[in-house]
C-alpha cells in the first residue's frame, strides 16, 4: 500500500476533528501529525499529544535550521509543522495526516510542489477540503455546540466564508451533510489512493 501524506482542512464546526478521529481509529497505519507551538498549555493539554510545546527560543532555532514544513505567527505565538516526523512516518511505510488551515495547507502545497518527483512526500501527497452543507447549517452547528459567544460565532462564520472560497485549491472536496456518509466517502478515497 502506498503511504499517503494527507492534508485536511475545513472551517471550524464542519466535523473535521471527528472525521480525523474516526480515521485514526480505523486505520492503524495512519499517524496524526502533532504541530509545534510556543503558546501556553491550556486545560488538560499534554505535550507530545496535543502539541509539542516549545519555547520561543527553541522554535526560532528550528526556524533557522529550516526544520519546518510550514509555520505561522498568530497572536504573538508560533505554530508550525516539523518536516522530520513526516519524513520518518512515510519512510516507515505508514501514512500521516495533517489537520491544518487553508493558509498552512497552501504553504505545504507550495513546499511539496518544489520537491523532486521521487520524494515520498510528493508521491503520497493528497489534500482534502471539508465543506459544511451551507453557512446557515454551519451557524446552527456552532450555536448548538454552545461553546462560543455570538461574536466568536460571527468571526468563525466570516472565516469559514473565506476558507470555503479557497476550497478549489484542494485536490478533493467533500460536503459533510451527514457524518457517516462523509466518513465513508473519505475512507473510499483513501482506500483507492493507497492501492
Amino acid at each position: 500500500m502506498k503511504p499517503l501524506f494527507l492534508v485536511i482542512s475545513a472551517p471550524s464546526g464542519c466535523g473535521k476533528s471527528t472525521l480525523i478521529d474516526l480515521l485514526l481509529q480505523e486505520y492503524h497505519d495512519i499517524v496524526y501529525s502533532i504541530s509545534c507551538t510556543t503558546r501556553e498549555v491550556r486545560g488538560d493539554e499534554e505535550d507530545g499529544i496535543d502539541y509539542h510545546f516549545l519555547s520561543k527560543e527553541r522554535f526560532e532555532e528550528l526556524l533557522a535550521e529550516n526544520a519546518f514544513l510550514e509555520y505561522a505567527k498568530v497572536h504573538d505565538n508560533y505554530y508550525g509543522t516539523l518536516k522530520a516526523p513526516i519524513e520518518e512516518v512515510l519512510a516507515e511505510g505508514n501514512s500521516i495526516i495533517l489537520d491544518i488551515d487553508v493558509q498552512g495547507a497552501a504553504k505545504v502545497r507550495d513546499y511539496v510542489r518544489a520537491l523532486p518527483n521521487t520524494d515520498p512526500m510528493k508521491i503520497g501527497y493528497v489534500d482534502i477540503f471539508i465543506n459544511p452543507p451551507s453557512l446557515e447549517e454551519l451557524r446552527e452547528r456552532l450555536e448548538k455546540r454552545g461553546t462560543d459567544s455570538p461574536a466568536v460565532i460571527e468571526r468563525r462564520l466570516a472565516n469559514a466564508s473565506g476558507e470555503m472560497a479557497r476550497a478549489g485549491e484542494y485536490m478533493y472536496r467533500f460536503v459533510n451533510d451527514d457524518l457517516g456518509i462523509c466518513y465513508r466517502r473519505l475512507c473510499d478515497l483513501i482506500d483507492a489512493l493507497r492501492n
